[in-house]
């Protein structure tokens, strides 16, 4: 597997010289699980089938992306694992003249059956969403009773070869911030790589409220009542700051998009399940690449310049952070489900 080569210089560069690199596709805003920080139980405002992107579309812009100099793939959703060409959709991504590096982000319930045809096919790892240990309180976080197929899925990745297996958990007050402790200790025997992840902003009922966050800060001070807490000292532009466990080499990482923002070195695009390009996570502003890719006044050359166009422009009106903190942030219009973890 030949992965674009460091050599390649990204022409993706941003008004404040942060390159990117590295693009979020959502591939559904669609999920079989029921988040109640995420989407509310009842949820049904879904994005029309008519307005998706195609996978050749998709693909369309994932070319020229790389070309432009993104070389890493993170297939998100919604529940990625729900489409049904997504084992075709790697395939197609690797077959590429520079692959990207790809990896998928999962609640991980089709991940038993899909875990070594997605390797096949080139995916090298993947990120799985796991907020607690306990079966009764999975039910009541998710609106289902599937806690054993999260748990099968994340036995399939480390058996497929799908390394590492990351898993995410977004601790909340009073509900399971219990959990951070037993959840490292999980993590250590089963070797999955950990990381906490501050509660965003991104919840379709607009329940966010800073008050049930549970920080970075008291993560690592309950994870330092059991286990010998250290930093790494280089983060590069991973979310992730990362902590050796008892001097190493385990490691658990936190990621703190709301206390500890690491906007600076974000070098990260995300493209949208129907064809809508957003420079961040929580920009209020997107670009509409689908317009161009159905416009058939267009020639086959026009098409082409009008998306790189489009994929500079985006950049280029990147904000230098994303302002959480400021009293003044509005929480974007569209929920994580639509954006594209």
């Amino acid at each position: 597997m030949s992965h674009a080569d460091d050599m390649h210089e990204t022409r993706l560069v941003d008004s404040y010289g942060r390159g990117h690199r590295d693009m979020r596709i959502s591939l559904t805003d669609r999920c079989s699980l029921r988040c109640t920080y995420c989407m509310p139980a009842d949820f049904a405002d879904w994005i029309p089938s008519a307005e998706l992107l195609t996978t050749d579309e998709l693909m369309y812009v994932l070319e020229i992306a790389v070309d432009e100099g993104i070389d890493e793939v993170r297939l998100t959703g919604g529940e990625p694992l729900l489409r049904p060409d997504v084992v075709d959709v790697v395939r197609r991504i690797n077959a590429l003249p520079r692959p990207p590096r790809i990896s998928i982000t999962t609640n991980a319930l089709r991940l038993a059956g899909l875990a070594g045809p997605l390797r096949d096919a080139g995916l090298e790892r993947v990120n799985v969403s796991l907020d607690t240990l306990d079966r009764e309180r999975f039910k009541k976080l998710t609106h289902r009773d599937r806690f054993d197929d999260v748990l099968a899925g994340l036995a399939a990745a480390r058996a497929a070869g799908l390394s590492p297996v990351k898993v995410n958990a977004v601790l909340m007050r009073g509900v399971n911030e219990d959990e951070a402790v037993p959840m490292l200790r999980r993590a250590l025997e089963e070797d999955w790589q950990l990381r906490f992840i501050e509660q965003m902003p991104l919840d379709a009922g607009g329940l966010w409220n800073r008050t049930n966050m549970v920080t970075a800060e008291e993560i690592l001070e309950s994870l330092s009542t059991a286990f010998d807490i250290t930093p790494l000292p280089q983060r590069g532009t991973a979310p992730a700051e990362e902590f050796y466990v008892n001097g190493g080499p385990a490691t658990v990482g936190v990621i703190a998009s709301v206390t500890r923002p690491f906007c600076g070195t974000c070098d990260r695009l995300r493209l949208t399940a129907d064809g809508q390009l957003r420079n961040c996570l929580f920009a209020r502003d997107e670009t509409d690449l689908r317009a161009v890719l159905r416009d058939d006044s267009l020639s086959d050359a026009d098409r082409e310049a009008e998306v790189r166009r489009r994929l500079h422009a985006s950049v280029l009106a990147k904000l230098p952070g994303h302002g959480i903190n400021d009293p003044s942030f509005i929480q974007p219009p569209r929920p994580m489900s639509a954006i594209g973890g």
